[in-house]
């Protein structure tokens, strides 16, 4: 069974339905590839699904041990390549105003952060930077 139906809306935009929820993401090319940059091109998708990736497996972590991570946040920069056209880079920077204090916990997140699904499903030419500022 499908999880997602998407379809063409035209001006090099597109639609995507997560069919169990019906919630929808709209994409458009980027200003640098033809497009209007009015959402998130699909790149952009690429780089998102890697931090939330990323978060949810710390999550599963966390709830298991009773850890809040309350005060997590990250930030994304995707870096492109000109020729051929791709994702060169993705830098992940991690920011915890309040984080745990125990460092083995700290440790665990932060290895499963990098190896979550969406990190270990990219090409390996793709370089992950992950800085974890706690």
């Amino acid at each position: 069974m499908p999880t997602i139906k998407s379809s063409y809306l035209g001006n090099l935009r597109t639609e995507a339905m997560h069919i169990q929820s019906g919630n929808l993401i709209i994409t458009d090319a980027p200003v640098d590839n033809n497009g209007k940059g009015e959402a998130f091109s699909p790149t952009d998708l690429v780089c998102a699904a890697l931090g939330s990736c990323m978060v949810t497996i710390m999550g599963i972590i966390a709830d298991r041990e009773g850890v809040s991570l309350d005060g997590l946040s990250w930030e994304i920069t995707k870096i492109m390549q000109s020729s051929p056209r791709k994702i060169q880079e993705v830098v992940v920077n991690f920011t915890w105003t309040n984080p745990a204090q125990d460092t083995a916990f700290l440790q665990k997140i932060k290895n499963a952060a990098r190896t979550c699904p969406v990190a270990l499903s990219l090409d390996p030419a793709i370089t992950q930077t992950v800085n974890f500022d706690f």
